[in-house]
């Protein structure tokens, strides 16, 4: 089968579109059962090889710049303009020139007939299903500026709470990575000196610090392999959350590390319910927003709660159910509250005031992470200093007692 991306004519209207079929006639034939006229067709298989596939596609678009673009295009829709002209003044309006590329695409399709949603669907990786979905039930309702607008506001939310979380991290990030730092220069430039010292004067050492100096000789007579042993973990690290098995060992320490667990809960429970409430107000249905939230969390266990909570209202279960008995994913505030908004019809709401509080729960606890890691770093930096100081300073002291 071959994917192909195809302008047709049908009941006066032009569009754009995408199919798999298993060769040009078959799709043609396709076109026609569907009363269509095709005028142009393109073989996205044979496109994966341009520079311009790739670079539209893999080229990533900060946050802050989609979450502009979607409270301008807003604000343009809402004030009369047409589509295709609040694109291109969006074009004209961004800095970015990946960006500029997808839009100039978009108006392009839009131009020929193609709805705004499945326009913006072709670039998965810089409009996700949760924009696309929004956008899609605010054209089939009429109301697209306010749909783009609660886009933007999502967008923003998420933003924030994500830069409030990465910034906690960077002080226990600085830290530790000074103690690597100067941990290697120590091994590199310091103890070779005191090493010295002792070999001349034929002193004793205990065995912590012939494992120092054993360790500082190997650094200094295997460059390459410390140097790519250093290099390599570093890899790992990075890597480790983009392989299945990483990912959900990270995933299992998020809800299990005390320092970091009740953090974990609250901010997934402020991107669930913020999400499933600008879905919900957007008219998408209950099933259709568990599937697209499920996708918007991050953590492997979370996913599949939102998972099991779409079959289970499929099958006609309440919400709250799925919920409940989860309290080392999800505070226990959240069933309680869904359950109250399923009874009174105002679940987007509430759904929106869980994420309100959690948002300002997490703010305050990102806070506080300075003063929690802090004892824990000390120790970290307090014992890293003692073993060094007794396996090197110490028979020192021993030698000028001998003396």
């Amino acid at each position: 089968m071959k994917t192909f991306r195809y302008t047709a004519i049908k009941d006066g209207r032009k569009y754009v579109a995408t199919v798999k079929a298993k060769n040009r006639f078959e799709l043609y034939r396709m076109i026609r059962k569907e009363g269509g006229k095709l005028i142009s067709v393109s073989d996205l298989e044979k496109e994966v090889f341009s520079l311009a596939y790739w670079n539209a596609r893999l080229s990533s678009v900060p946050e802050k710049e989609k979450m502009i673009f979607a409270n301008n295009l807003s604000a343009m829709l809402g004030a009369g303009l047409s589509v295709s002209r609040a694109l291109e003044v969006s074009i004209k309006q961004s800095k970015n020139p990946k960006f500029k590329k997808v839009l100039s695409e978009i108006k392009s399709d839009v131009e020929s007939g193609s709805p705004l949603h499945s326009s913006m669907a072709r670039f998965p990786n810089i409009f996700s299903n949760l924009f696309v979905s929004m956008v899609k039930a605010g054209e089939e309702s009429g109301n697209l500026p306010e749909a783009l607008k609660r886009v933007s506001d999502q967008l923003q939310r998420s933003y924030k709470l994500k830069k409030k979380i990465k910034g906690a991290m960077i002080y226990p990030s600085i830290i530790l990575t000074t103690i690597v730092g100067i941990g290697i220069l120590m091994m590199i430039k310091v103890v070779p000196t005191l090493a010295d010292i002792f070999q001349e004067l034929n002193a004793e050492l205990p065995r912590s610090t012939q494992a120092v100096i054993a360790m500082s000789n190997f650094m200094r007579e295997h460059v390459i392999i410390t140097t790519l042993s250093v290099f390599g973990f570093v890899l790992f690290l990075f890597f480790l959350p983009k392989f299945k098995y990483g990912k959900k060992f990270i995933d299992y320490l998020a809800i299990h590390l005390p320092a970091i667990k009740t953090i974990s809960q609250e901010s997934n429970a402020a991107f669930m319910a913020r999400t499933l409430s600008s879905l919900l107000s957007s008219g998408v249905d209950l099933i259709s927003s568990l599937n697209i939230t499920r996708e918007v969390l991050q953590n492997h266990y979370h996913k599949a709660v939102l998972a099991k909570a779409a079959i289970s209202v499929e099958k006609g279960s309440p919400l709250y159910e799925s919920f409940e008995k989860k309290e080392h994913l999800f505070p226990a505030l959240v069933p309680e509250i869904i359950a109250v908004g399923e009874e009174t019809g105002s679940l987007p709401e509430l759904l929106e005031k869980i994420a309100n509080f959690y948002e300002e729960e997490v703010e305050q606890k990102t806070k506080d992470m300075s003063t929690i890691v802090e004892p824990f770093l000390m120790l970290l930096v307090g014992g890293a200093v003692g073993f060094f100081a007794i396996s090197m300073i110490a028979p020192i002291y021993s030698l000028g007692n001998a003396f």
